[in-house]
């Protein structure tokens, strides 16, 4: 399969790349943080391992570990901070409606590497603290409007920046529960009904990622103990968590920039966990903080820093706008066809 599109060119220069990559991180960790009522704070690379604090997205990846020989500690490379950041919140006395957006650096070595996806993951991790009533579906989409014009109003500061970048995005995101994306297209694959239904309406946020369908399976994976995928909703549909997608016509593809959610409660970690058959991590040092009433009720979620320039700056691979790892093939590809990668 050709990793770039036929007749791809990059509307930009090589160091108007850089210098546009700054522009939009700048730019939108200000919108995000202003939207949110967000501090920033210093997160860590890596954590303690076997105190249930990494995130063990899908349950299958095995993060990078080493030992400290020096201290005598094992530890593991960060998947991401989604569990760390909530434990950050309750250490540190965050009020309700205010929080926290970090740099988040992992290593994701078992991830398939293609022209999306890469070893090595930047990302605004962001978390909020809320109140025990606000865990309902309305408040979820508040949130979602909220990120989403943050990242509009930063492609029009880059569109009035370099002129060659054009505004692609529609004014409003449209919300999809997963069970009626699978009712609308029962034939097609999770990630065909993403491309066909962020094709339509140019970007969605789809509902209810991790509880299964009617057809026995969820629209994709997600742990168990940080997103709540299992409490009802208003309407009766399960998930008070999801995934902005839009649609790139660069690639023609769709395009996830950030996975989100209201967190568990104890209720739906105990449910979640049982779910999934894992319930010896209430035993954890994590999982025990939070049943025993330590953590707040919060939100919170990341966006792919890379994935967000590569939208914006309209590229049509990572390489493009991140330093990382790739095939011989890939980088020859690259070179073939007069595109430069970073690394």
């Amino acid at each position: 399969m050709t990793t770039f599109p036929a007749g791809y060119k990059s509307a930009l220069g090589a160091l108007t790349t850089e210098s546009a990559i700054k522009f939009v991180k700048d730019t939108f960790q200000r919108e995000l943080s202003g939207a949110l009522c967000l501090s920033r704070a210093t997160s860590p690379m890596f954590v303690e391992k076997g105190k249930g604090i990494n995130d063990d997205l899908n349950g299958v990846e095995k993060p990078v570990s080493f030992s400290v020989s020096g201290i005598g500690k094992n530890m593991e490379v960060v998947h991401s901070l989604a569990k760390w950041k909530r434990m950050f919140l309750a250490d540190h006395g965050f009020a309700p409606y205010t929080g926290i957006y970090t740099d988040m650096n992992a290593l994701r070595p078992d991830d398939t590497i293609d022209p999306i996806h890469s070893v090595y993951v930047d990302q605004w991790d962001w978390e909020m603290v809320i109140k025990e009533s606000d865990r309902n579906i309305d408040f979820l989409k508040k949130v979602v409007r909220e990120i989403y014009s943050a990242i509009r109003r930063t492609e029009f500061l880059l569109s009035q920046t370099f002129t060659s970048l054009t505004m692609r995005l529609p004014e409003n995101i449209t919300f999809i529960h997963t069970e009626d994306a699978e009712k609308m297209y029962p034939e097609l694959t999770p990630k065909q009904r993403e491309y066909e239904l962020s094709k339509k309406y140019g970007a969605i946020f789809l509902i209810g990622i991790g509880a299964l369908l009617s057809n026995g399976l969820p629209h994709d994976g997600r742990a168990p103990d940080y997103d709540d995928w299992i409490t009802l909703t208003s309407d009766g549909k399960k998930g008070l968590n999801g995934d902005i997608i839009v649609y790139n016509p660069v690639r023609d593809e769709s395009l996830e920039l950030s996975s989100m959610g209201i967190r568990v409660s104890k209720e739906s970690l105990l449910e979640q966990l049982k779910i999934r058959k894992l319930e010896e991590r209430k035993n954890l040092y994590w999982h025990k903080r939070l049943l025993n009433g330590e953590f707040p009720f919060t939100i919170g979620g990341g966006i792919g820093q890379s994935r967000l320039c590569m939208y914006l700056l309209q590229k049509a691979h990572l390489g493009e706008v991140q330093a990382s790892v790739w095939s011989d093939e890939t980088v020859e590809e690259a070179k073939k066809n007069g595109i430069r990668f970073l690394s």
